[in-house]
């Protein structure tokens, strides 16, 4: 899929939502997610990207950001759909999170990633260098080391 087939939106619709489920599904730390749980984060999240195929009109990427808009946003959930990656996509969707004018002024914006992915956010500035700081983790998610 080319880029320029895929239009950005800051929401994700009704009619989008069985396609962010597809795409949640598509991977090991969002399959579990149900319905009643996504449509919650939805309405949580500061920012929402979605990236939609112009003539299908389904979802194809999809990223949120939880932000106080001054110091911090947290990215969340950046994921692209399956037989896209690799296309751009997921360029498209950190270009539109660093750029969106909510967090021009914000000082710092963090993600957590697998470690295979660290090449690609380093494009946007993103490094582990993160001073003294360390992720600490409370979950109940057996996959993200819950017991």
């Amino acid at each position: 899929m080319k880029v320029s087939e895929v239009e950005v939106r800051d929401e994700v619709g009704a009619d989008c939502l069985p396609h962010l489920m597809d795409l949640f599904a598509s991977a090991w730390w969002t399959a579990g997610r149900t319905v009643s749980d996504v449509t919650r984060i939805l309405a949580a999240s500061d920012l929402l990207v979605a990236l939609v195929h112009r003539r299908s009109g389904r979802l194809v990427g999809f990223a949120r950001v939880i932000t106080d808009e001054v110091y911090l946003a947290v990215v969340l959930d950046v994921i692209v759909a399956p037989g896209s990656r690799g296309s751009g996509l997921g360029a498209m969707l950190m270009d539109a999170i660093v750029g969106h004018p909510r967090l021009a002024a914000v000082r710092s914006i963090e993600l957590v990633c697998q470690p295979d992915l660290m090449p690609f956010y380093r494009r946007w500035g993103f490094t582990e260098q993160v001073g003294r700081s360390r992720l600490m983790r409370r979950t109940s998610d057996p996959l993200l080391g819950g017991t």
